[in-house]
């Protein structure tokens, strides 16, 4: 594969992770307005998911550009903290809504804006997938599952609403927002580990040190020692 091949790729990939960020931002603001006024907590939590979500289609656009590894780490840890945070708030309102018995209102718009944002997620899934599997690139190709979750979360979404509104279910919404709290844990799991991941550096001696500036003298396998450079 050439290099004109190569940026046209890397220039793909970026648009495609530029259209799930744009998607995202445009989420959390409808899905705000819909879930103060049908007091869902199903609504909010994917809104408050596609918070989160924006902050990791940032890292993966940085890192596509081939920025600092250590602060793209350090942001992992940050994302990761904060789908702790969103699953705790969840799990604590979900369960409050189911104790006391406070029904969520209906919200078409709700259900129309997250049913699209279940297919536009899809596709965009199955686009960088693709993407990423012609350039050669992981990160690509693992978060674009991380896009196809979020489309599964979408659809259960819309199931609890719809079943809120055609068949009276009022615990369909917070029972939802239980999936997204799973969900959340999975991540921040997957978030933290690949935060605390640390790359393999070629140039370290025996002592674990860079050897580019060490004054040391490290053992080698044989037993003897050698200069570092």
């Amino acid at each position: 594969m050439g290099d004109a091949d190569n940026r046209s790729l890397l220039s793909l990939g970026r648009g495609l992770e530029g259209a799930t960020l744009a998607w995202n931002v445009a989420g959390v603001v409808v899905l705000a307005l819909t879930a103060l006024r049908a007091h869902s907590v199903a609504l909010g939590g994917f809104g408050l998911d596609s918070g989160v979500e924006i902050a990791a289609s940032i890292v993966v656009l940085a890192e596509l550009g081939g920025s600092d590894e250590h602060r793209q780490r350090r942001t992992l840890r940050l994302i990761g903290w904060a789908f702790i945070v969103l699953a705790i708030y969840l799990a604590l309102q979900s369960t409050a809504l189911l104790v006391l018995g406070i029904h969520p209102h209906h919200s078409p718009l709700g259900i129309i804006w997250t049913a699209l944002t279940a297919v536009v997620m899809f596709s965009l899934a199955t686009a960088k997938f693709r993407v990423g599997h012609a350039m050669g690139s992981q990160l690509l190709m693992t978060e674009s599952r991380v896009t196809f979750v979020d489309g599964l979360l979408a659809t259960f979404v819309v199931l609890g609403l719809v079943a809120n509104a055609g068949l009276g279910w009022w615990w369909a919404d917070p029972a939802c927002a239980y999936l997204i709290v799973i969900y959340s844990v999975r991540e921040s799991m997957e978030a933290l580990k690949l935060g605390r991941a640390v790359q393999p550096d070629a140039d370290l001696g025996a002592c674990g040190q860079s050897c580019s500036a060490c004054t040391n003298l490290c053992e080698v396998p044989n037993g003897g020692v050698s200069d570092a450079p």
